[in-house]
């Protein structure tokens, strides 16, 4: 059995403005996807993150968006696909040059929000991402939201050249396709640690989570997402970490 990595969003403060706990979760995690200041983040907060990763040995993705501060990324925009690229390539050198200031690089990378959202219902959106990848370093994975149907996504990153993780949630709610059930609907979002913690093991483990409508659904998990937004997030992300460790030494 191969353990998930854990990855987390982070560098999301900006200016005067601080969000997440990052100091207090960067220690438990495996990835750090950095903001590169569309959604979220600034320079001095990008390279402070990048700091940080370094000092706890955490790989570094970079996390593009739409260019959206007001919306925090979470609106859909209308980019064609090869002002996706741009874009996304534009972030990732950004990214990319406070890394290398600090003798690191970028080892993935992550979109988020909206875009992660709408490049996988859009394939020709998915394709201008990749192409932003493959032309920055085509050994870079790309993550990807797991789905009941993964063939596709490995079809067409076998096609451009690329690697993907599929990314799953332990905090979220699943429909019968695999979808996350949307965040307006009754409990799309689990809070009680146990449940967080069950769920993530079970996806650890390749076993079939309970969907929505009720029916089995199993998914491909890579990297497991977890979040540092506040104290009960770092408690429930330390849990998890010490049921993966469990699941080793077992």
């Amino acid at each position: 059995m191969v353990i998930p990595l854990l990855n987390c969003d982070m560098g999301e403060s900006f200016g005067n403005y601080t969000l997440g706990l990052d100091s207090e979760v960067m220690p438990f995690v495996d990835c750090a996807n950095i903001a590169c200041g569309f959604h979220a983040s600034d320079p001095h907060v990008m390279r402070q993150t990048v700091r940080l990763a370094i000092e706890h040995g955490v790989k570094i993705g970079a996390h593009p968006a739409y260019l959206d501060l007001m919306g925090f990324g979470r609106r859909s925009m209308a980019y064609s696909p090869e002002e996706i690229e741009d874009l996304v390539l534009y972030q990732i050198g950004a990214l990319a040059g406070l890394c290398q200031a600090e003798g690191t690089a970028i080892r993935y990378v992550k979109p988020h929000g909206a875009l992660y959202n709408d490049m996988a219902r859009d394939p020709d959106l998915l394709k201008g991402v990749m192409r932003a990848v493959r032309a920055y370093d085509d050994s870079l994975p790309l993550m990807v939201m797991a789905t009941a149907d993964p063939e596709p996504f490995r079809t067409l990153a076998a096609d451009m050249g690329l690697s993907i993780w599929f990314e799953t949630f332990a905090d979220r709610a699943y429909d019968a396709q695999g979808h996350l059930v949307s965040r307006r609907l009754p409990d799309a979002v689990h809070h009680d640690e146990a449940t967080i913690v069950a769920q993530a093991v079970t996806l650890a483990r390749g076993g079939a989570l309970t969907a929505s409508d009720g029916s089995a659904l199993t998914l491909p998990c890579d990297t497991l997402c977890v979040h540092g937004d506040n104290p009960e997030s770092v408690a429930a992300v330390r849990a998890i970490r010490e049921a993966f460790g469990n699941l080793e030494s077992a």
